[in-house]
């Protein structure tokens, strides 16, 4: 039996949660939902929904296990807490609250209410992630050691609320803590130091684009880039390992591998070699039989495993794929990359 769900906040992804329920689960229904804009409640009663007439109404409805929020950032936590308390379980959208002593608190109130509590991070399901995150956890190219992560546009577009800063706007709060996530999920090791660099190019008060370092105690250092003024676009994922490189250039998963071969150190050698570069050692060209040229793994994803986890922990089934401490461990750090960029410098830590 499908369990039935409301939405609140019926904007581009509440919509698009909608859509994606009704076009490809078979455990889960959109009842209905409550949104302040008419224009949306008329889009929401076109496509067969109810559209209730206040917030309270919907939690009210008897029918309704599972609500998602899905408002502006600042509005996660009072509406979740009001959700909770009405005996619903939550999917709020990242990012999860505004930060971490928010986060504590709705969880707080999902423990005394017995309720599931959990964050939409569908991008853990990005079918590039899941293919970087193949290579980092079988090692296929020896040890991780750098990875770079990056969402490039060039619109200059920072749409609606997510241009101010009241709302919990800017590109940290909106990408970059999707690909946060998904690193964290990688690397499970603690993080040990954290920087970023958050830049206003042509907004004012919430940033634009984003450069944030994050290391982890195995040793690993991510780079996160969020840019909306690119307009020359870098590879989605660029990681250095040990024994080779692995690169996945675009959402079509386009990319490669390269790794070393049976030569696994070519030693020094006296002769300069003469390059583009000048005359040079170091970066002189390796010779081709030294390296082998890999297809990127082949892997399945599917975003609605999100949603059938989320049933079936509802259900007791399952345990939660997107944890409460791993949402926390991941506001801890957003929080520190605000105060890094703030005081101008890394920061230590251990998280």
């Amino acid at each position: 039996m499908k369990m039935k769900m409301g939405i609140i906040g019926f904007g581009g992804m509440g919509a698009y949660h909608f859509q994606n329920i009704r076009d490809r689960l078979d455990c889960v229904e959109v009842k209905g939902i409550y949104d302040l804009l008419p224009e949306r409640c008329d889009l929401a009663a076109q496509n067969g929904l109810v559209v209730y007439p206040s917030q309270e109404a919907l939690l009210a409805d008897e029918e309704i296990e599972l609500v998602l929020v899905a408002t502006p950032n600042n509005f996660h936590k009072p509406i979740s807490i009001a959700a909770l308390e009405a005996g619903k379980n939550v999917i709020s959208e990242k990012p999860v609250m505004m930060n971490c002593d928010e986060l504590r608190e709705v969880l707080a109130v999902a423990s005394r209410a017995g309720k599931v509590f959990t964050v939409h991070q569908n991008r853990r399901w990005d079918k590039d992630y899941v293919i970087v995150k193949n290579i980092y956890d079988t090692k296929r190219l020896g040890q991780p050691y750098f990875v770079e992560s990056r969402v490039q546009g060039s619109k200059r577009v920072l749409s609606g609320w997510r241009g101010r800063k009241e709302n919990g706007g800017g590109m940290l709060l909106d990408w970059g803590i999707h690909l946060l996530d998904q690193l964290m999920w990688m690397d499970k090791t603690p993080v040990t130091e954290v920087k970023a660099e958050l830049f206003e190019i042509y907004s004012d008060g919430v940033d634009d684009n984003c450069k944030l370092y994050v290391k982890f105690e195995d040793g690993l250092w991510a780079m996160i880039e969020v840019s909306t003024n690119c307009f020359i676009i870098q590879p989605r994922w660029h990681m250095s390992c040990t024994d080779g490189t692995a690169v996945v250039s675009d959402w079509a998963c386009n990319g490669k591998m390269v790794e070393l071969a049976d030569d696994k150190d070519l030693g020094w050698t006296s002769e300069i070699v003469y390059t583009e570069a000048g005359p040079t050692r170091t970066m002189a060209p390796r010779p081709r039989e030294t390296t082998r040229e890999l297809p990127l793994p082949e892997v399945q994803t599917d975003w609605c495993d999100f949603y059938r986890n989320v049933v079936a922990s509802i259900r007791g089934e399952a345990s939660l794929i997107v944890t409460p401490e791993e949402e926390i461990r991941l506001m801890q750090v957003v929080d520190l990359l605000f105060r890094s960029a703030e005081e101008k410098r890394s920061i230590r830590c251990r998280i």
